[in-house]
């Protein structure tokens, strides 16, 4: 398979998976408190990647690779945990946009120090997303600004750099640094609990939704991984970017949530930036 074209079909099936499991943990964490749903989403993943290394027989990581994969686990950790809050309080169909620009924007921004300045039409894109975030972060009449907009801002910035700490790590594994770096999350959450006193596991009603969150995250994170390692980071940062789209599908068909006009041309916008960017 031809290396650009596996990292379009690699980004894009992450996206798929992470938007699917971005939804079932937001609806979990509307349910529980958002700490628990992550630490159970992070411990399924870490369990399932674990599983899938000791399947395929990987190597254990060297020792700088381990590190790459705990520091992005941080960063991963701060943005689901802001990306579930986020999910929780306000609209899912604003939310998502909002933290995919970012998502999308950090990593090539790296990219223009690492591999090259952007395109004109990605500085276009940069551009657009900027527009977006406006709009969708525009109040409704009499109703103030939308819940949640900081959150979203925040997850953005984490999963930015995760990204770009997980793509550091070595092309001949894949599974065990992502390991790696659910088990730091774990750590990382539990410690963040534990001083603020919240419940470590979520409500058992929720435990079918945070499986699938845990699951679809992993196999989400497992892709993003193979299309950063077949090309550019950037490109493969803005394509999995696109999970906002798969969020807002579901939040519109089970939950029928509904936007203002306005914040609706935000989303398109939102979405559109994110594939020029990748230009």
């Amino acid at each position: 398979m031809n290396r650009a074209f596996a990292t379009v079909i690699f980004g894009l099936a992450a996206s798929l998976c992470w938007g699917s499991g971005d939804f079932n943990g937001g609806l979990a964490s509307r349910r529980a408190n958002a700490s628990s749903v992550v630490i159970a989403a992070y411990a399924v993943g870490f369990l399932l990647l674990a599983a899938l290394a000791l399947v395929w027989k990987e190597a254990v990581p060297s020792s700088i690779d381990i590190v790459w994969g705990g520091l992005a686990g941080v960063a991963g950790a701060i943005g689901l945990i802001s990306f579930y809050s986020a999910l929780s309080i306000g609209r899912m169909g604003i939310a998502a946009p909002i933290s995919a620009v970012l998502t999308a924007a950090i990593p090539v921004l790296f990219s223009a120090f690492t591999e090259g300045l952007p395109t004109v039409i990605q500085l276009g894109g940069f551009l657009l997303a900027l527009l977006a975030i406006g709009l969708i972060s525009r109040p409704e009449r009499s109703k103030g600004r939308p819940k949640g907009i900081g959150l979203a801002l925040l997850a953005g910035c984490g999963f930015g750099c995760f990204f770009i700490l997980i793509s550091r790590v070595n092309s001949a594994s894949t599974f065990w640094p992502l390991a790696t770096a659910r088990f730091t999350s774990v750590l990382f959450l539990l410690l963040m609990v534990g001083i603020r006193q919240q419940p470590v596991l979520p409500k058992m009603a929720v435990a079918p939704l945070v499986l699938l969150a845990g699951i679809l995250d992993a196999i989400g994170n497992a892709f993003f991984v193979l299309a950063a390692h077949s090309g550019r980071l950037d490109v493969a940062a803005v394509l999995s970017s696109l999970y906002p789209a798969a969020t807002v599908l579901l939040a519109s068909l089970v939950l029928r949530e509904r936007v203002t006009r306005i914040q609706g041309i935000g989303i398109v916008i939102a979405l559109l930036a994110v594939p020029l960017i990748s230009v």
